[in-house]
């Protein structure tokens, strides 16, 4: 088997019974905010979108490019779906050109057929709200020698599935860096917010730590980030300075810290680079440039290989930004109020969730909208708001013309905006600007008035704890860290006070908890 770097959560995976690419991303995103790191757009896209098999773990715009999927990649080729509860993703391929679909079902091992031989594959579907645009994904392959599981940056619940229908897992890709916008935009004191982004930092990397554990796999390549920034306005997000607090470090640095907790199993990878596998013996693994340049672009070059990089890249950044609606024209109350409010009307758990008017700051026009009520409205005189968010008009207006169905994959990963707010995290805001949508709204909402089954506990450092987090029930006996009387689970960085179950991250989801 040889697995093929093609840059962030892209590999191209070639085995004897034919080749799968997956998530090839190319053209800038989420505003031009995102760009591939190291670059990627000197590679032979032609050659590696003749492929057999196309697997694209999810809607985000740095995993589904449909530009680049519209120019190189072969419409021949049988896309794996992963088992979602909404079909936005098939009906973006077929928009493409795409005809053939296998469409799997979540955990589930099948074995795919073609003209070059069979394939053990598994795509491990997530489908709670807060899983990617209403589903994000992970693909197992095994040609019967070699079996690889490209977690890209899916966060499964469990993974007992994997020994138990593959045995071994010989190569591990997986996202160890942060992909957010916290608490970057948010206003808040400058010692807060680099406490907050050390903490989000090395939480994102233990988590990876453990999922790698889990798994149990040979090789490790760390993948799906960081993003690279190239907007002057945004180039201090880049970890290249030396900041402690940066949410994005970079390969070489999660490797270090591989190293430091005992795997030595890590393969630094960059875009062109081919690793050569027969089941867990690594056959060799070659880079287009010299390893000592590869590692430079990490280290001691980095700062110098952005500024390169954005220089390359400003004629692609202007014609981006040349794509945006004008921030001036008409009021964007009224095509707000179209938009929203028959959202708000179908969504009662989540507005009673959200639960308060939210301010939007657009330019010189705010406009509020009020969850309660169900409406969008102007602003009353002196109201104060605990959630609020300052985003250019231009930004909101491309969205609008473009119909965006949500704004999370468009406005806020772009992190070209500001937030404020009172309190904790609010889950149900953020998950209804991700469904703009009929069929998004109407799952995410039931999925909310769902109940599960949270009788089984755990005993963790002297307390007995429920075993599934409250937030999207991930397994506690692994995820879940004590630390005094206060519970983090790493999965997502929720936190509870165990004295008295109270959520220390949003209102709500309340853990049962004891002391032993």
């Amino acid at each position: 088997m040889q697995v093929t770097c093609i840059g962030h959560a892209g590999f191209r995976i070639d085995t004897q019974a034919g080749s799968i690419l997956c998530d090839p991303w190319l053209h800038p995103a989420y505003f031009g905010s995102w760009f591939v790191f190291p670059d990627n757009s000197g590679l032979d896209w032609a050659a590696l979108g003749d492929c057999d098999y196309l697997y694209v773990s999810h809607l985000h715009k740095d995993h589904f490019d449909p530009k680049l999927l519209a120019e190189h990649v072969n419409k021949d080729a049988v896309v794996l779906l992963p088992d979602f509860p909404v079909p936005d993703l098939k009906r973006e391929f077929e928009k493409l050109g795409f005809h053939t679909f296998y469409e799997t079902t979540d955990g589930v091992k099948h074995q795919i057929s073609g003209p070059k031989g069979d394939l053990d594959v598994m795509i491990i579907a997530l489908r709670a709200p807060a899983d990617g645009p209403i589903g994000d994904s992970g693909l197992v392959i095994s040609d019967g020698t070699t079996t690889v599981f490209n977690m890209n940056d899916s966060r499964p619940l469990a993974l007992d599935m994997l020994a138990e229908e593959f045995g071994h897992i010989d190569i591990h890709m997986l996202q160890y860096s942060g992909a957010i916008w916290y608490p970057m935009v948010y206003d808040m004191p400058e010692r807060a917010k680099a406490a907050f982004g050390t903490q989000k930092r090395q939480r994102g990397m233990d988590r990876c730590r453990q999922y790698i554990a889990d798994a149990g796999a040979t090789w490790v390549i760390p993948s799906a980030g960081p993003p690279c920034f190239l907007d002057p306005e945004l180039r201090a997000l880049n970890d290249d300075h030396g900041d402690p607090s940066n949410i994005f470090p970079d390969e070489m640095v999660f490797l270090d810290q591989m190293r430091q907790h005992g795997h030595d199993g890590g393969l630094l990878m960059i875009p062109g680079s081919v690793a050569d596998f027969t089941g867990s013996q690594l056959n060799s693994l070659s880079h287009p440039i010299p390893t000592d340049e590869v590692e430079a672009i990490f280290t001691t070059g980095k700062a110098d290989y952005i500024a390169a990089y954005a220089e390359r890249m400003a004629p692609v950044l202007a014609e981006e930004k040349a794509s945006w609606e004008p921030a001036t024209g008409e009021s964007l109350l009224e095509p707000l109020r179209a938009l929203f409010e028959p959202i708000m009307l179908q969504s009662d758990q989540i507005c009673d969730g959200i639960g308060y008017p939210v301010e939007l700051r657009l330019g010189p026009e705010t406009v509020v909208l009020d969850f309660p009520k169900r409406v969008v409205r102007e602003p009353i005189s002196d109201e104060k708001f605990r959630y609020g968010f300052a985003i250019a008009p231009e930004l909101v207006r491309t969205v609008l013309r473009d119909n965006e169905p949500d704004w999370v994959n468009t406005i806020f990963l772009s992190t070209r905006f500001r937030a404020w707010r009172v309190g904790g995290y609010n889950e149900y805001l953020y998950t209804f600007f991700k469904c703009l949508t009929d069929e998004r709204i109407a799952y995410a909402d039931g999925w909310f008035a769902e109940t599960h089954d949270d009788t089984a506990d755990i005993t963790l450092d002297g307390w007995e704890i429920q075993r599934r987090c409250p937030h999207l029930k991930a397994d506690l006996s692994k995820f879940g860290v004590v630390e005094g009387s206060t519970l983090t689970c790493n999965l997502h960085g929720w936190q509870w006070n165990l004295e008295n179950g109270r959520c220390l991250t949003t209102k709500g989801h309340e853990i049962r908890c004891s002391r032993k």
